[in-house]
């Protein structure tokens, strides 16, 4: 009977390791130099666990850190480890930098509050958090992008429920996804028309 509990107790183990591992092939997508592979290969792990646990897409976590970090090259994300350019609220680690909005059709330069992470797995988790539990005025903030079962309509609704005030935002994104092929980590087949591992280019 002892033997018994034990194997079903390990059984029971078994099955939940089973249900938390993720497997994924590294990105060595070819014609990619090779910083912008490492780039996304440091945050396919981080990605591909919110995908799991939020069903964020791993080619929106991917090409919104590559476009507003600029490949992690920026002060915000090099230096305070923030991907994202999400602003602090209340008492958190943050830092005042100057940032560009697109107001009344021109940018201008405004001084902006900023989170502080400690790592570029906790921004990719983080703003995970900000899409699924939305602002503090409205918890149904990016609702369009959760709902969303492809990259084109998630970058759509990026751009509809006011994550960017630039107007060329969803264009931006659907074109590094599909210039980097960032799609093939999606774990759903949906793109327009057909699977989300489709071969052709922008």
């Amino acid at each position: 009977m002892f033997i018994l509990i034990i194997a079903v107790l390990l059984f029971a183990g078994g099955l939940k390791v089973f249900n938390y591992i993720y497997t994924y092939d590294s990105y060595s997508q070819r014609n990619v130099v090779k910083k912008q592979r490492e780039f996304i290969n440091a945050l396919l792990p981080a990605a591909n666990d919110v995908q799991r646990r939020y069903n964020i897409l791993v080619s929106i976590s991917l090409a919104q850190a590559i476009l507003e970090s600029n490949w992690g090259t920026s002060q915000l994300s090099s230096q305070y480890n923030n991907l994202y350019g999400v602003k602090a609220t209340g008492d958190v680690p943050s830092v005042n930098l100057s940032t560009q909005e697109f107001v009344n059709g021109e940018f201008i330069t405004i001084t902006g509050r900023f989170r502080v992470y400690d790592s570029w797995s906790e921004s990719v988790e983080s703003h995970a958090l900000l899409l699924v539990n939305g602002t503090d005025w409205n918890h149904n903030q990016y609702k369009d992008v959760l709902d969303s079962d492809n990259y084109v309509a998630a970058a759509k609704g990026l751009q509809a429920d006011g994550y960017a005030t630039d107007p060329t935002y969803t264009s931006k994104i659907i074109e590094i996804i599909k210039k980097y092929k960032l799609y093939q980590y999606d774990k759903q087949t949906n793109t327009t028309g057909g699977s989300s591992n489709e071969t052709t280019g922008r």
